[in-house]
């Protein structure tokens, strides 16, 4: 597979490790960057990272990548971490143009580059793949198995882009489920959280079961419970 791809994309003979970027919101909601790496022939998921966004405007794709991208590749511009022989971008033609902007910044700027673009249905098999140049964006037939390891990859960072985002998400609303009950601080949270063993167990509990809390009336109990449902 990967020798196919090397010859579908012009790449050096011993080229081997591609990394893969997507972006995971809600509208905008807990945004992350996934990376992950693919090298040796196979998934290194011992080098797989996520990229919480913070401090970029919500549902700003570009904002996103940009910000993750540049945390990571100023490090390997500056000769921390190794340089990959490929860098995937989940997107089209203005996400590869952010990622290009970031590589050149890095000192990476000939690293080859290309947006996985999904096609108008969607469908497996009808991506085209966009390059930073001037070059005719690339439409692999459905059965070349050099695309088969480019779909693998990307399906691969799109997965752990959503299960980060999931995690983020499900934290940020249950912080502040808890959080905007007058009454309830930091150590009446942790007793709270630490009786029932989490929040799904805090859900399930009954007014009668709250007030057993040292430090929870039955009015606390109440606001509790009427907020769990």
């Amino acid at each position: 597979m990967m020798h196919t791809l090397r010859e579908c994309l012009k790449l050096d003979e011993t080229a081997q490790r591609i990394e893969c970027f997507d972006v995971s919101h809600t509208m905008g909601e807990a945004t992350v960057v996934s990376c992950v790496v693919y090298d040796n022939y196979v998934l290194q998921k011992g080098e797989y990272r996520r990229y919480n966004i913070t401090g970029v405007t919500p549902g700003d794709d570009y904002g996103a990548l940009e910000n993750a991208l540049t945390r990571r590749y100023e490090k390997v511009g500056k000769g921390e971490g190794k340089v990959p022989d490929l860098v995937l971008i989940d997107g089209g033609v203005g996400q590869v143009g952010v990622a290009q902007k970031v590589l050149t910044e890095a000192g990476l700027g000939t690293l080859p580059l290309v947006g996985v673009a999904k096609g108008p249905a969607r469908k497996a098999g009808e991506e085209k793949l966009i390059f930073p140049d001037e070059r005719i964006p690339l439409q692999l037939p459905p059965d070349n198995i050099g695309l088969h390891l480019i779909q693998q990859i990307r399906d691969e960072a799109h997965r752990f882009a959503i299960v980060g985002h999931r995690a983020k998400r499900a934290k940020t609303r249950n912080t502040s489920f808890l959080e905007k009950i007058d009454g309830i601080g930091d150590k009446r949270r942790q007793k709270l959280l630490t009786k029932f063993g989490g929040l799904k167990g805090l859900r399930a509990a009954s007014i009668d079961d709250l007030c057993r809390v040292d430090g929870i009336s039955r009015v606390l109990a109440e606001k509790i419970y009427q907020e769990c449902h």
